[in-house]
């Protein structure tokens, strides 16, 4: 007989370390150009925040079958732990200081005006992973 309700703890864990995860739908043809953008904006202020150990790590993914599904990019970031992802004006001050004003106000140009008409975000989620427990 199998038991459908498992019990946190003893029959699985969840990682603390969370992984943030943008579902992107990038428009046909759209993708190197945006690729492009993300390595200016996206890449750069998380080689900044992964250099100030506020990020643990970040990726890009890619679907090889590009029209298809909702989304065709995946853009993943990972934090140790929920804490990470409050608000801290500390962090905040430090990631500034690092990267700049007038980066910034080129990264928020670049977000407002060139990537609307690259993508669509089709949606944003928060993940723990989990490791089921071999009881057997």
């Amino acid at each position: 007989m199998a038991y459908a309700d498992l019990e946190p703890y003893k029959d699985y864990t969840e990682s603390e370390a969370v992984w943030s995860v943008t579902t992107i739908k990038v428009h046909s043809n759209m993708s190197d150009a945006y690729l492009e953008g993300l390595q200016k904006t996206w890449v750069a202020s998380n080689e900044v925040s992964k250099k100030l150990g506020q990020i643990e790590d970040y990726h890009i993914y890619r679907s090889e079958l590009e029209d298809s599904g909702n989304f065709n990019l995946l853009l993943v970031v990972k934090f140790k732990n929920s804490e990470m992802l409050a608000p801290n004006k500390a962090r905040y001050d430090a990631f500034m200081k690092e990267w700049g004003a007038e980066r910034n106000k080129k990264t928020i140009d670049t977000a407002q005006h060139e990537y609307p008409a690259m993508r669509d975000i089709t949606g944003d989620y928060l993940l723990r992973e989990i490791t089921l427990t071999n009881t057997k």
